[in-house]
């Protein structure tokens, strides 16, 4: 079994752990024994963190969401040109799916989607990164035009990081990431105010 450690320190290990368990299951193949074996600890103990697998897993859900939200908002940096935010954005988000495919499929992937209290976790963190996205597209927009580009840029990036993964499209991240910006960028620079 696992050796003892502070309350915090177990339930992040159990939360890391739930990760790579449901990401090669799904939620309804794995089982809290299942997370409990893989912790290396007993189920009473996965217990005294998470009341039930659908608490766990929605935990799971916020966690990897506030994770992608952080660490695109602490890449970006503010003084930049625009162009190159867009850059830095996009690589953040490609490089935590590379080195977190498990995470970025419980997230973004079909299963969090059919389930209403789940999809709604994935619905706030799109809406999120789309809000951040909103505040920097500089342009002479309504802030519902601005939006709406934002949710097309978040799909954008979603659906792109899903070809690449399940695929296996041989490009690294920061890579991808400027051939996602040119694409982003061009279109951007050519939206106009709509009357």
């Amino acid at each position: 079994m696992a050796t003892r450690l502070p309350a915090p320190e177990r339930r992040r290990q159990l939360l890391e752990t739930a990760v790579e368990v449901f990401g090669s299951r799904g939620f309804h193949a794995a089982s809290m024994d299942d997370v409990a074996r893989a912790a290396g600890v007993t189920k009473p103990v996965l217990y005294q963190h998470f009341r039930s697998k659908r608490e766990l897993y929605r935990e799971i859900l916020e966690d990897v969401g506030e994770q992608l939200l952080g660490i695109i908002g602490s890449t970006v940096t503010p003084d930049e040109h625009p162009h190159r935010q867009v850059e830095q954005a996009f690589s953040a988000y490609f490089r935590f799916v590379a080195e977190h495919p498990a995470a970025f499929g419980l997230l973004f992937g079909g299963g969090p989607r059919r389930d209403g209290e789940f999809s709604e976790v994935v619905r706030s963190v799109e809406e999120r990164v789309a809000e951040a996205i909103a505040s920097r597209i500089a342009a002479d927009l309504d802030p519902e035009h601005r939006r709406t580009l934002a949710f097309g840029v978040v799909g954008l990036a979603e659906s792109t990081a899903r070809h690449w993964l399940l695929e296996a499209v041989d490009v690294e991240a920061d890579r991808l990431a400027r051939q996602v910006t040119d694409l982003a960028w061009a279109g951007l620079r050519g939206v106009r105010r709509i009357d």
